[in-house]
């Protein structure tokens, strides 16, 4: 059976044919607020609130930024929100900017929220953009959901309406966490969790963006979610169905817990029914373990006790995008790692094998996604248009030690892969399909887990792949 269902090959093909109306979710006065004072919060025109340029992997690929420090926060414009300080600075509600009623598309139901905004400087991209992939790491007590909004300018000088990128919630409770379909301006759109230029063909980039942070509560409470990072990839990599090789320079391997999807098929069919569609929650549950978190055993009461490995059944559960109707939403993922006690959790780009090398030296495992027809990747023994495994090492020769979950039992998920053909499948951008259609592939898109005090090893091979 191949692994998870297909992923990304509709963005090649949609995008030209893709039109729509920007979701906001934030009513018009919140909005207005927030837009109105943007760039003109506490302490603006401040050196400590300039725009810092991201750390770019490699020039005119991948830019990345990410809002986590107390200065930070108090560099954004606040409608009703409050930086915290301490060991991990983020943003609470402080007192509510109002009230709006909002209806779970996924449940019909209506409900009264309070919420207060957030809205970040400016951020001019090092790399005029083609696509943007936003992440957050948040707690959302019961009763407190959230929701990220991007923003852009064209490098016409013409801007994007805001595009909702996610509406969040630990739980499911409160609200079905959900990404919004049709949206667009005719120019661009948010397939999922990515916003696309339409047409890259025509030179059209986006150059500069803002993310807006709306942070919801039960009325007539205190609780509040708290953010501790939020933040955006913004990247332009050139349509490619091949990359240079990159020379070998690690002989290392990283002791990973191995879980496979597949002994799941068919459990909890209202999260997309186990097995190939859960590559990337068994992925993430793999690295969150490695970094010594997993759920309690009241976690994972609900899981039926005669199932293998709840904690897999747990990550697919509370990873679950209710409009996408499966697990495989990127920044969802990520979102779901930093739930666990002191992880930070974000998607991005690498550019090579080289800077894999890099993270798995400093003992950071890699969730690398990718697709390929069964013959273009030697042992995996299938095909697939999108799926997600565990980069943990390199052999003597440079070939890739990965933990794919698209195996048969949690014994058989280490495999080595051979080093030119795992680098050109996750790194390509286009692809032949098994039908001879050309389709997308993913450029170097991963998922990052670490803890929230890296060691300095960590700390440089991070700050080396773009990443702070």
């Amino acid at each position: 059976m191949p692994p998870a269902t297909p992923r990304r090959t509709v963005l090649t093909a949609a995008l030209a044919a893709a039109a729509g109306t920007a979701a906001a979710g934030v009513p018009a006065s919140a909005a207005d607020a927030a837009e109105s004072c943007a760039g003109t919060g506490p302490r603006a025109g401040s050196d400590a609130c300039a725009d810092t340029p991201g750390r770019a992997p490699a020039p005119g690929l991948v830019d990345n930024r990410f809002w986590s420090t107390y200065t930070d926060w108090r560099c954004g414009t606040p409608a009703g929100t409050r930086a915290v300080a301490g060991h991990r600075p983020g943003l609470v509600i402080d007192t509510p900017a109002g009230r709006t009623d909002h209806t779970d598309p996924h449940t019909g139901v209506t409900s009264t929220w309070e919420y207060a905004v957030w809205t970040s400087p400016v951020h001019t991209s090092t790399v005029p953009a083609t696509e943007v992939i936003a992440s957050w790491n948040a707690h959302t007590p019961p009763g407190t959901w959230l929701q990220v909004e991007l923003r852009g300018a064209y490098g016409d000088g013409t801007e994007t309406p805001w595009f909702v990128m996610g509406r969040w919630a630990a739980g499911d409770a409160d609200i079905r966490r959900t990404s919004v379909d049709g949206q667009g301006d005719g120019r661009a759109s948010v397939w999922t969790d990515t916003f696309a230029v339409d047409d890259p063909a025509s030179g059209l980039r986006l150059v500069s963006y803002r993310l807006r942070l709306t942070l919801h509560r039960r009325p007539g409470t205190t609780l509040t979610p708290l953010v501790w990072r939020v933040g955006a990839m913004a990247s332009d990599i050139p349509d490619r169905f091949t990359v240079p090789a990159s020379e070998p320079g690690l002989d290392h391997e990283l002791v990973v817990p191995r879980y496979s999807q597949n002994t799941h098929i068919g459990q909890y069919p209202e999260y997309d029914n186990g097995g190939e569609a859960w590559c990337s929650p068994t992925s993430s549950q793999m690295i969150v373990e490695y970094w010594g978190r997993r759920p309690s055993p009241e976690d994972l009461a609900w899981v039926n006790p005669a199932f293998a490995d709840p904690q897999v059944c747990h990550a697919a559960r509370f990873t679950y995008d209710y409009q996408y109707e499966g697990c495989g939403n990127w920044p969802f993922n990520a979102a779901y790692a930093a739930t666990y006690p002191d992880l930070n959790a974000v998607v991005t780009r690498l550019r090579s094998l080289t800077e894999l090398e890099t993270l798995i030296r400093a003992g950071i495992p890699v969730i690398t996604s990718q697709s390929f027809r069964k013959e273009e990747l030697t042992g995996a023994g299938y095909g697939t248009s999108g799926h997600l495994m565990t980069a943990i090492g390199f052999t003597p020769a440079g070939d890739v030690i990965a933990n794919d979950p698209a195996s048969p039992s949690n014994e058989a998920v280490r495999r080595v892969y051979r080093r030119r053909e795992w680098e050109n499948i996750w790194l390509r951008t286009k692809r032949y399909n098994a039908s001879g259609k050309v389709v997308s592939g993913t450029g170097g898109v991963c998922y990052l887990y670490w803890p929230d005090r890296p060691t300095p090893a960590q700390r440089k091979a991070l700050d080396a792949v773009g990443v702070r």
